[in-house]
């Protein structure tokens, strides 16, 4: 296959998966090899086994990172302070995109980004919803509440009053506290509900 040919059957397409490829009567090790060279020649970046992004100047636009990260691990959400800030409830800039996954936990660095996927029990992977990031590009994230209630689960001691203040939510009507409550409820644990019913105070504050 021609580089091409790669790039017109992408149509568009700035990652993807080599398992897309390996359709018909194709050669895995022709395609590894393939794959392997143009990586070396700069036409590609290797985001992870099997994922590759089309490298500049051969897409059309830079591919946003929470779009990265659900592709690098499919079985992920945008939560945390990624999800915080895209919704301007934190006021800082973060560098890392961070998820939620139920697989294991990783830290990738890549030459689009670095990206830490945090590890979650199944029965608490919900609570994210799909949006456009991009023109015609979607990814899942984490609404407003859900991904304060992950930061609050995954952070020792943040149930602690000067913890929550440190946060410097802002934005807060962005935060349906009726959907927090039920949210913290469904975490069944007692940090989670202290947690909750101190953040509906600092928004009555």
């Amino acid at each position: 296959m021609k580089f091409e040919e790669l790039l017109k059957l992408l149509k568009g397409e700035t990652i993807f998966s080599s398992s897309m490829l390996l359709a018909g009567n194709i050669s895995i090790n022709s395609i590894r090899k393939q794959l392997t060279r143009w990586v070396s020649k700069g036409k590609l970046i290797q985001l992870r086994r099997g994922i590759y992004a089309v490298s500049q100047p051969y897409r059309d636009m830079q591919p946003h990172p929470f779009f990265v990260a659900n592709m690098i691990k499919r079985a992920s959400y945008i939560s945390l302070q990624s999800a915080l800030g895209h919704y301007g409830i934190i006021p800082e800039y973060v560098p890392v995109t961070t998820s939620i996954t139920t697989g294991r936990a990783e830290k990738i660095t890549t030459d689009l980004g670095r990206f830490h996927f945090n590890h979650i029990k199944k029965e608490l992977f919900w609570g994210y919803q799909e949006i456009n990031i991009q023109k015609n590009i979607k990814v899942f994230i984490a609404k407003p509440e859900k991904s304060l209630l992950d930061l609050v689960y995954l952070t020792p001691q943040s149930d602690n009053i000067n913890y929550l203040k440190g946060l410097r939510l802002q934005n807060t009507d962005k935060i349906n506290t009726e959907l927090l409550r039920d949210f913290a409820e469904k975490y069944r644990t007692p940090k989670i509900k202290r947690a909750s019913l101190a953040i509906i105070n600092l928004f009555r504050e």
